[in-house]
């Protein structure tokens, strides 16, 4: 475990920083969400309220991930790199279906944040080398 007094090394402010933007990115989908569900036709209550859990736990995870990360847990590295496979992903398909300069946003902010996950002095500061 690092002293608290070390400064942490700018890829590790910047890699937590951009997925707290990934965290709230995910809270503003959820509550546009919610409020599409309050007024949404009653048949649709349960299709609705589906498809807004996902988003929901996605952004817990996110956070629970930028929180770890910032705490310097090496644990929290792995899961910061999964998160951003996914971010890829969901990138590929809105280059695919549209808007194309959404997706490559999301793609350029995925591999920007893993790189910044892998980079050494990231690595040092989570103990990791």
């Amino acid at each position: 475990m690092t002293p608290p007094d070390v400064r942490s090394p700018e890829t590790l402010v910047w890699a937590v920083r951009l997925l707290f933007a990934e965290f709230a990115g995910l809270a503003v989908l959820t509550a546009y969400l919610i409020v599409l569900d309050l007024t949404a036709e009653p048949g649709s209550i349960a299709v609705a309220v589906s498809l807004t859990v996902p988003p929901a736990l996605g952004a817990g995870a996110v956070f629970l991930v930028a929180r770890g990360l910032a705490r310097r847990s090496a644990r929290a590295r792995g899961p910061a790199i999964v998160v951003q496979l996914f971010v890829i992903a969901t990138g590929g398909f809105l280059l695919q279906t549209g808007p194309v300069w959404a997706g490559a946003a999301l793609m350029l902010l995925g591999v920007g944040v893993a790189v910044l996950c892998l980079l050494p002095a990231t690595t040092a500061a989570l103990g990791l080398d």
